[in-house]
């Protein structure tokens, strides 16, 4: 079969290529920059999502379509987020139908739940996302089933909890470097609360388990092996060897003070993370469990590997720089200096 990747350039999108190309598939990938690391036979095609005409030419002859361009909450695109999230999916799910596609494969997220109420979220579970991130993602996906539902294409949606593993970065980077630097880790809160992460192979698995057993259907994906969020840092202070320790902040005002530092550009985080990384938050693997999928990964297990990639590749960590946010360092802006002070 031929597949296109959407977005395979960026940190899931071109794990997913490489996954399919390993296997023999046919692959070609859609994006607005060239990863100069692909491997040659995978096709590439230079294109913006939003254009209709040159979404039209990819599609050409596919039988499976991953979706996965997006505007990430560490992009702080306002306004693009909707023309990316929301009317790049339509597209993309349109020119698919149009082309006589298969399967399309949306990649959604699982901010589009918010701060649950209860947990494990299932996909019963009221949709209800916090910030603008998250509506966008909640209304790319409905975009696209109401594509795929009118044009009669088999759709499977893929809704991770927050990824680990080799080579991700984002907000990782400056907790991995907080932690080298044995710098107070702080969080909001107490950090009591169950919070699950998946790493990106495990993901990958759970993702072709649904594509070959051509099961449509919404699939909630992380770690059936975590504890809380305290846990998992406190564990990761041990194991990096660091002299760091967590420490607690107050929610409502370090709530505020972040969203004030987010409106004035001097903070790197988004709403996204300061307005749910406090609550709890873990899905009921237990559908994926029963169609055989066996994740490798802990919290604990993926937090060393990528605490490991970071330590291990500080050239990388410059070279990726202009890449996708997930692949590359941030800008720490004012937290910059509250480091320095822990």
């Amino acid at each position: 079969m031929k597949h296109l990747v959407t977005g395979g350039s960026g940190f899931l999108g071109n794990l997913i290529a490489r996954r399919l190309h390993a296997r023999g598939e046919c692959v070609r990938v859609l994006d607005v920059w060239e990863d100069p690391s692909r491997p040659k036979e995978i096709e590439f095609v230079k294109c913006d999502i939003r254009n209709a005409d040159g979404v039209a030419q990819a599609m050409r002859g596919i039988d499976v379509v991953h979706h996965n361009v997006a505007l990430v909450p560490l992009a702080k695109a306002g306004k693009d987020y909707w023309a990316v999230n929301v009317e790049g999916s339509r597209i993309a799910a349109e020119q698919a139908g149009r082309a006589g596609v298969k399967s399309f494969v949306h990649m959604s997220s699982s901010a589009i739940f918010g701060a649950p109420q209860q947990c494990p979220v299932t996909n019963d579970s009221p949709m209800r996302p916090a910030e603008i991130y998250g509506r966008a993602k909640l209304a790319g996906e409905r975009a696209v089933r109401d594509v795929c539902t009118r044009n009669g294409t088999r759709l499977v949606v893929i809704r991770p909890r927050t990824i680990l593993g080799e080579s991700r970065l984002g907000i990782f980077q400056i907790l991995f470097q907080w932690i080298a630097e044995a710098r107070k880790i702080y969080v909001i809160g107490d950090g009591n609360q169950k919070f699950q992460f998946v790493h990106a192979h495990d993901l990958m698995d759970a993702y072709m388990l649904a594509v070959d057993a051509d099961r449509p259907g919404d699939y909630n994906v992380g770690t059936d092996r975590f504890g809380t969020l305290r846990e998992a840092l406190e564990r990761l202070i041990t194991y990096a060897g660091s002299a760091s320790r967590v420490a607690g902040l107050p929610p409502a005002l370090t709530i505020n003070t972040l969203r004030l530092l987010d409106w004035l550009g001097l903070s790197p985080l988004a709403p996204w993370h300061y307005l749910t990384y406090h609550k709890a938050f873990y899905f009921d693997v237990q559908p994926l469990l029963q169609l055989g999928w066996k994740p490798r990964y802990s919290n604990d297990e993926m937090f060393r590997e990528t605490y490991d990639w970071f330590r291990q590749n500080p050239a990388r960590l410059e070279t990726d720089a202009a890449v996708s946010p997930h692949r590359s360092i941030v800008r720490q802006r004012l937290l910059g200096w509250l480091r320095k002070l822990s």
